[in-house]
């Protein structure tokens, strides 16, 4: 696998059988999803992991704007793609006793509802966007970018201040090559807000955007798409089209004025929903 940073290869662990906290990640564990010893002896034969590396992300054709033909040939790429890292897995990856291959990996197909043990949808990593009443950039969330623009060290900066704020996030700006040719991006961002106005469209009145569709570029799309993050836009779309219809105001002008704005922001608070971390304050 290469450094995301230098592109350099790297060494990365991939041991089913060694204990979690040993060397280097190891791939095993990077998303394992049952642990067979936290369950009663007999529940699982085997530890579960879920594969999603840059081994098998495919970036050598699209699933959108082109024909269903080239649409149905990429999504079988993809699956072979996968299929045959599971292959090389079984047959030639290098294991730490100097042998080859794990011939004990199989597909779980009872786990995932599918006939050949694959998702039942792939994972798009990057989706279509809104145009929105306001778009976040990286200058407002990069860690580099907020340092040169105030001056502050890296133990000082925050991430820009959204007085708009429905709620926080946090993850690094990570984007994996695309089928445009965009090669890795890998940057430190700062613990930052999502601003009410990435998730209202400039033009259409009755649509909000409640997941990575959200007001964000290519670049900020790294770090907002994170599904903690896509759940606290979720919930605050949720409870924006709640108090629409509670106020009679559409979207655009909830956000626009000051006192309703406030009584969104309220609400959600009510429910739980954190509007800022305790470092970002204005200025």
């Amino acid at each position: 696998m290469s450094h995301p940073h230098t592109l350099k290869p790297r060494q990365l662990a991939f041991d089913p059988l060694a204990e979690k906290r040993k060397g280097p990640l190891n791939l095993w564990y990077y998303r394992r999803i049952a642990d067979k010893s936290n369950f009663v002896e007999g529940t699982y034969p085997s530890d579960i992991t879920l594969v999603n590396w840059p081994q098998n992300d495919f970036y050598l054709g699209n699933l959108h704007e082109v024909s269903e033909t080239e649409a149905i040939r990429n999504f079988t790429r993809a699956k072979q793609l996968s299929l045959s890292l599971l292959y090389w897995l079984q047959t030639e990856a290098p294991r730490p006793d100097g042998g080859i291959g794990w011939k004990g990996l199989r597909m779980r197909k009872d786990i995932v509802g599918t006939d050949d043990g694959l998702a039942k949808y792939p994972y798009i990593r990057e989706s279509r966007r809104i145009r929105a009443e306001f778009t976040v950039l990286e200058q407002h969330i990069s860690t580099e970018a907020r340092m040169e623009q105030t001056g502050k060290s890296k133990d000082e900066v925050t991430a820009e201040y959204f007085p708009d704020s429905v709620g926080i996030g946090w993850y690094r700006i990570d984007l994996h090559p695309s089928s445009g040719g965009n090669n890795y991006i890998d940057l430190d961002a700062i613990p930052f807000q999502i601003p009410l106005g990435a998730l209202i469209p400039q033009r259409v009145e009755n649509l909000i955007a409640s997941c990575k569709n959200l007001g964000v570029t290519h670049i900020t799309n790294g770090c907002y798409r994170l599904h903690p993050v896509e759940w606290n836009i979720g919930e605050a779309a949720g409870t924006l089209a709640a108090v629409c219809l509670q106020k009679k105001e559409p979207p655009r002008h909830i956000r626009n004025t000051q006192k309703l704005l406030s009584h969104l922001q309220l609400v959600l608070k009510q429910s739980g929903v954190e509007l800022e971390w305790p470092r970002v304050r204005p200025g």
